[in-house]
């Protein structure tokens, strides 16, 4: 059975000749399908760099964090990563603390840990509004690089992720 197959396969894919001068040409269907909608490819927003502030992320910034992008999240959102040479324990204590939560350990291995700073609107939202939080140096790891190529530090310990409340 499956070198039957294998050979019905192999002439499905063997292409066909051009058409010879004065040979019949193929009919065309009787009965045309529905025209359909065109697909137009969603734009993608490329990452920004316009720096956020508390008042515009409606959350606290971890101080001494450093802004590296943002990215188009979708659905008018957008998500922000922050780098910082802190330790994992240290920035999930201050959120802990300034968001008044325990937060969710969302992985153990590398530790990833999530505080959600609004409610999530499946609507009018791509990701649920929180603060994420993810150890780079985890076993030994050199860390997350810098996107600002040539800009010191080379690589962060940790990255804080910001998904607003609201669009940005």
């Amino acid at each position: 059975m499956l070198p039957q197959l294998i050979a019905i396969a192999v002439l499905a894919q063997t292409p066909q000749p051009f058409p010879k001068p004065g040979a019949a040409r193929p009919q065309a269907p009787a009965e045309q399908p529905a025209a359909s909608a065109p697909v137009v490819p969603q734009r993608v927003a490329p990452p920004s760099n316009a720096e956020p502030t508390e008042a515009t992320l409606g959350v606290a910034i971890y101080p001494g964090a450093e802004f590296l992008v943002s990215y188009d999240a979708g659905k008018g959102q957008r998500y922000y990563l922050f780098g910082t040479n802190a330790d994992f324990a240290e920035i999930v204590n201050y959120y802990r603390t300034v968001l008044k939560q325990k937060g969710e350990l969302v992985y153990e291995e590398p530790p990833i840990q999530e505080f959600d700073i609004g409610k999530y609107r499946e609507d009018t939202m791509a990701f649920p509004p929180s603060v994420t939080v993810k150890d780079y140096a985890w076993g030994g790891a050199a860390g997350y690089m810098n996107p600002k190529r040539g800009k010191p530090p080379d690589r962060f310990k940790t990255i804080i992720q910001i998904v607003p409340g609201s669009p940005q």
